[in-house]
């Protein structure tokens, strides 16, 4: 059986990939954080790992932009401040002492 999915195929853009990675990256920074246990959040080194991981799928997602203006490319862009926010949080959860 040969799966067609772009998401193996790293040459091509895949956005699941790209949101897989991201939401990959942030639900395990929280995991690396502590979460569940508010009072116990801290930072760990092992997050900017995830940091670079959602940075990749940040890039996956830049990829997936067209040149030509449609609301894929305006759903591709609301994808990317997303993916901006998922590193923002990153960050922000990286820094709690």
């Amino acid at each position: 059986m040969r799966l067609r999915s772009s998401i193996f195929h790293l040459r091509r853009p895949s956005l699941l990939r790209a949101i897989v990675l991201s939401l990959g990256a942030f639900f395990s920074s929280l995991r690396l954080a502590g979460f569940p246990y508010i009072n116990n959040l801290h930072g760990s080194p092992w997050q900017i790992l995830a940091m670079f991981v959602a940075a990749w799928g940040m890039a996956e997602t830049f990829r997936c932009l067209q040149r030509k203006w449609s609301l894929y490319h305006a759903g591709v862009l609301l994808l990317l401040y997303a993916d901006l926010m998922i590193l923002a949080a990153i960050v922000v959860l990286l820094a709690v002492p």
